[in-house]
């Protein structure tokens, strides 16, 4: 039966402390973070686990991601921690990257879709910080939407997927960055970047001595990372990618970094910010498709692109445009 979902105040000290009290409750809370909100839920009990897989509909072997509040709490999630993670972390934590290490024993096999590998991040606010220092224990939270549907960046599009489903909204007001976190490889070397996100390959660079390449995921191997398989970030709305302008029908919605000489477009701002903001709207306005104009710009973007290529039906790309 539906539940009344409650939408606590980040700012509110007795909201987060309700927020923390569901949670070691066994409840399901969607939390803010800088990329996307989450879907938090105690990474120890495998049981709160299986009912954060059950409300997204998500896949049992599409792993989560556990979320620490320092790096000294990742031991508690990883053996066999690289030095490099801990330079990375220096570096980079609290923020928008993700490691993939090797699995503790103690972390349920649910978690990491049975695989001996486990994600981990700390995540930038501060507040999303306190909450799971509240729990007293990381918190496993993939983006807190029905699986397949476009990432929450404002606590408006959790309910719009989970209200009557989950216990609480902890609203921090929009989510600064808008696109998951980049995950980071660190069980093979050379090192790799198995889901691009808002900290780039040359970035890592600095740290790792050579830039990491970009795993293209085969539907044939389990994913050892979120968003890698299956069709992801997509609204209703079939969604086309195209470099040329022939391509789009005269008042069709086009998402696009830059003005288009023909005003009869509905023309709607794209970045990572905005991405699924917009796919939303379009989704609320009963658009019956949205047509996303690949710039230099777009394409140049790996995080950018691996989200629109997750959501889209088709792309045409011509040979001025290319990656």
């Amino acid at each position: 039966m539906p539940m009344e979902t409650l939408r606590l105040d980040a700012s509110n000290p007795s909201d987060l402390e309700c927020a923390a009290e569901l949670l070691i409750a066994g409840k399901l809370v969607a939390i803010p973070t800088e990329t996307v909100y989450g879907l938090a839920a105690r990474t120890f009990v495998p049981d709160v686990v299986a009912e954060l897989y059950r409300v997204k509909g998500r896949p049992q072997d599409n792993p989560l991601i556990v979320h620490c509040a320092t790096a000294k709490d990742i031991e508690r999630i990883a053996i066999d921690i690289p030095p490099i993670a801990w330079r990375l972390l220096e570096r980079f934590a609290p923020g928008p990257l993700t490691l993939i290490l090797k699995r503790h024993p103690s972390v349920p096999p649910i978690v990491s879709a049975g695989l001996p590998t486990v994600a981990v991040r700390i995540p930038a606010p501060a507040v999303t910080r306190q909450l799971i220092a509240r729990v007293g224990e990381p918190l496993v939270a993939p983006s807190a939407n029905r699986s397949g549907r476009p990432s929450p960046t404002r606590p408006e599009h959790v309910l719009e997927d989970l209200g009557g489903q989950i216990a609480a909204v902890l609203d921090g007001g929009p989510c600064s960055i808008g696109i998951e976190s980049t995950v980071l490889n660190l069980t093979d070397e050379p090192y790799a970047i198995v889901r691009p996100g808002a900290i780039g390959a040359v970035e890592l660079s600095q740290m790792l001595g050579y830039e990491p390449p970009i795993v293209r995921h085969s539907q044939d191997v389990a994913p050892v990372a979120p968003g890698m398989k299956y069709r992801h970030y997509a609204p209703r709305a079939p969604v086309f990618l195209t470099s040329t302008l022939d391509a789009i029908p005269h008042g069709a919605l086009v998402l696009t970094t830059e003005p288009l000489p023909n005003e009869d477009y509905h023309i709607r701002p794209l970045s990572r910010q905005t991405l699924y903001d917009e796919f939303r709207r379009a989704d609320r306005e009963q658009a019956p498709a949205i047509y996303v104009y690949l710039t230099p710009l777009v394409l140049s973007d790996e995080a950018l692109m691996n989200r629109l290529e997750k959501a889209a039906v088709s792309s045409q790309h011509t040979d001025n445009f290319t990656r």
